[in-house]
């Protein structure tokens, strides 16, 4: 008799054991549901610096893949991300400094770009010229912040490459 009951008990343990495992299985996978599924992507737009940092002619930030332009009191960024398949490009200093009128207003430009993985190469403005490139490189919209004066771009604004941000 006690080895029947025994074997009972063994098996209304392992019962309830089974239920209390597959309650707690259900209630993980209920809280679960309660957390959303976040991308947690890089911000599009980002803070670059102070525009005193930037000397005047062409800075290289790699952690946003861009070209930030400073002539004077005026700037404008360019990607450094190739149209093609998205290596990122190097900028080669140009022997002279050249005008280029770019969609109405003048630009000067002392670089130009080069694409080391298949070959594309830019002009100063971006402008694709040779190798397997299917359009100009992204220009990017700037404005300074309102709270620090620091220059924003918003890496997800492309913006027309007749986009300069003039600081008073």
């Amino acid at each position: 008799m006690t080895e029947r009951k025994d074997r009972r008990e063994f098996l209304k343990g392992l019962g309830i054991g089974a239920g209390v495992v597959a309650l707690g299985g259900q209630s993980v996978a209920a809280l679960r549901s309660l957390v959303p599924n976040v991308s947690y992507d890089a911000p599009t737009t980002v803070k670059i610096g102070a525009p005193g940092e930037f000397p005047d002619g062409m800075k290289f930030l790699p952690e946003q893949r861009l070209f930030v332009f400073r002539e004077g009191k005026v700037f404008h960024a360019i990607s450094a991300v190739c149209t093609h398949l998205g290596c990122t490009v190097r900028a080669e200093a140009l022997p002279r400094a050249e005008t280029k009128t770019v969609e109405g207003q003048p630009l000067k430009l002392t670089h130009r770009f080069l694409c080391p993985c298949h070959g594309s190469r830019y002009e100063g403005d971006g402008q694709n010229v040779a190798g397997p490139a299917p359009r100009p490189l992204d220009w990017y919209h700037l404005e300074l912040a309102l709270d620090d004066g620091q220059l924003v771009v918003d890496l997800a604004k492309p913006v027309d490459r007749d986009f300069r941000l003039t600081i008073a």
